[in-house]
């Protein structure tokens, strides 16, 4: 089974704005269910509300679009209801971290069987452009238009601290990197947690001097520091740049999960 197999055809084409970087990870996660081997009616996809949640829309396979913040109290329902059914959270950092980050704390702590990936504009994009737990100190959107004075959500750090059992991050520039992630989420028991930063042109970046799409796309790749790189970095007591963000594979371990297929 190709991955574009697994598209719905007659709802293209998508949503998403020109540029928008939530595709990118949509065909990342569907190449690695296919490389996993599984089959649409052992698979169901699990979304909240946001631009990002749009996506099991387009996947030929059960989808549950839920309320705001929510996907991961249906997907939990899912897994305990259905444990022979593999279960993929799409999200973004709106509705993962912010009206959903209670239930994003406590899936990570029951480490339930499941794999959330995040599309991470680090901006409401959807419903205003209004500023997120995840917008960068200093970054403007529609509620924060002199710059968000508040520090931003780690959420892999919090996914790490909350107990998840794989916690992964890269953007939309490391596509072959974001692949393999997704797959090793895939097929690691417990919860995984996938990062995707991503360009959003329309909220984020005509606000942020990414009037190109190309121009934030690049600053994702030129501002991603390995996390190899990081540790060395830290080794030697060298200064990391305050606007640099580690990529990589950040938490893997093997703490008892909920809800594994039995």
């Amino acid at each position: 089974m190709n991955f574009l197999d697994w598209y719905r055809t007659d709802r293209l084409p998508t949503i998403f704005c020109v540029g928008c970087g939530n595709g990118t990870v949509i065909n990342c996660a569907l190449s690695a269910v296919t490389d996993v081997g599984w089959k649409p009616d052992e698979v169901v996809f699990v979304s909240g509300i946001g631009c990002s949640s749009r996506a099991p829309g387009y996947i030929s396979a059960d989808s549950l679009h839920t309320t705001h913040g929510r996907a991961l109290a249906f997907a939990t329902g899912i897994r305990l209801a259905r444990p022979d059914l593999h279960v993929v959270i799409f999200t973004g950092d709106g509705d993962l971290a912010a009206i959903g980050g209670n239930h994003f704390i406590h899936a990570c702590r029951r480490n339930v069987d499941m794999t959330v990936i995040c599309m991470n504009n680090q901006i409401y994009g959807m419903t205003g452009g209004q500023g997120s737990p995840t917008t960068p100190r200093g970054c403007l959107s529609s509620t924060t238009p002199f710059g968000c004075a508040e520090m931003p959500f780690d959420l892999c750090e919090l996914a790490t601290a909350a107990g998840a059992n794989y916690v992964s991050r890269w953007t939309s520039y490391h596509v072959k990197e974001l692949e393999k992630a997704v797959k090793t989420g895939l097929e690691t028991p417990g919860f995984s947690f996938i990062e995707a930063l991503v360009q959003c042109p329309t909220a984020f970046g005509r606000r942020n001097k990414f009037r190109q799409v190309a121009d934030h796309v690049e600053y994702l790749k030129s501002h991603s520091l390995l996390k190899a790189k990081r540790d060395r970095m830290l080794e030697n007591r060298e200064k990391i740049p305050g606007d640099m963000f580690v990529v990589g594979e950040l938490t893997r371990r093997n703490r008892p999960a909920m809800g594994v297929k039995r």
